[in-house]
């Protein structure tokens, strides 16, 4: 059986600053911002939602489904796609487009600036959940407006089950669309920041949320992530990295590992735990994309690191 992931592909170009935004962004003068930031380490990679959740949930050795809009320049992800063992069936190109470009920027504490180009990302509408392949489970992550709210049409029509993951989308959407998300959603998973910002648009509390799902999942980074289930909230502890790289991709990692669990019928506190270890071995890495390992390898690392197996 295998998980649908909507949402972007995109061409992430990863720049370090080697310095803190916070030195050069004067609070009182916003009104006036004028600022440039010195980059001499810079990247291209592979990148985007979909891409990055699929490309993880592939290393736990699941069937990820990758469904996108893409440009008339993805023949090199295409390749890069098929050489990892990941499926394009689902990506759909737009001669007339470029596929999705970010440009991220990363200070020395891990905060980032980015400004994304949507290109053809914003005709996901275009792309419609399957209803010929055997899929148990998707995910909703930042897409074109239309093609989010029509994806999760679908997989309700569908009852197909799914996470609703709205990240950096979030400020497309008001309350009362927000709302219907929630209520068409199996799980939902936000940072810190956008659980801020959900209950703000919603007028919704924590508790509230996740009274309308089966799982409210909030990820605290280096403090590790909180589960609202069955009127419960589960503290999942982080996993000590070896090195912090880089932050970028690090809560798409997460999200394959929610998935791997959920697909796997696995407890909350293994799920959580399986999706803290994942990002943490993505912040180890440059970008989204360039970490590597064998489901052995992941097994032992997850029992030196929580003193468990599963």
């Amino acid at each position: 059986m295998s998980a649908l992931i909507c949402g972007s592909m995109a061409y992430d170009t990863i720049m370090v600053f080697h310095d803190k935004f916070k030195n050069h962004i004067l609070p009182e003068k916003v009104h006036i911002l004028n600022v440039s930031f010195l980059v001499p380490v810079m990247r291209r990679e592979y990148g985007g939602c979909a891409g990055n959740i699929a490309y993880n949930l592939n290393l736990l050795g699941e069937e990820p489904l990758a469904m996108a809009t893409v440009g008339h320049d993805f023949e090199p992800y295409s390749q890069w796609m098929s050489q990892n063992g990941l499926s394009s069936e689902f990506i759909h190109i737009l001669d007339s487009q470029y596929t999705g470009q970010a440009y991220i920027t990363t200070d020395e504490d891990g905060n980032q600036i980015t400004a994304f180009h949507p290109g053809a990302m914003s005709f996901s509408h275009l792309n419609s959940v399957p209803t010929d392949r055997d899929i148990s489970i998707g995910i909703i992550s930042p897409d074109g407006k239309d093609g989010m709210l029509l994806h999760a049409d679908q997989f309700v029509e569908l009852e197909i089950p799914f996470v609703f993951d709205p990240g950096q989308g979030m400020p497309m959407f008001n309350g009362e669309e927000l709302i219907k998300f929630l209520d068409q959603a199996t799980w939902v998973t936000l940072n810190d920041y956008e659980s801020e910002l959900m209950q703000e648009r919603t007028g919704l509390s924590l508790e509230q949320i996740a009274e309308r799902v089966e799982a409210l999942i909030i990820t605290l980074g280096g403090q590790g992530s909180k589960i609202y289930t069955q009127g419960t909230c589960i503290n999942i502890p982080p996993a000590k990295p070896i090195a912090l790289v880089d932050p970028t991709g690090c809560g798409d990692a997460y999200r394959a590992g929610l998935l791997y669990g959920l697909m796997n019928e696995l407890d909350w506190e293994t799920t959580g735990r399986i999706a803290s270890l994942m990002g943490t071995i993505k912040i180890e890495h440059h970008g989204t994309q360039n970490h590597f390992f064998d489901i052995g390898s992941f097994k032992q690392r997850y029992s030196e690191s929580f003193d468990s197996t599963f």
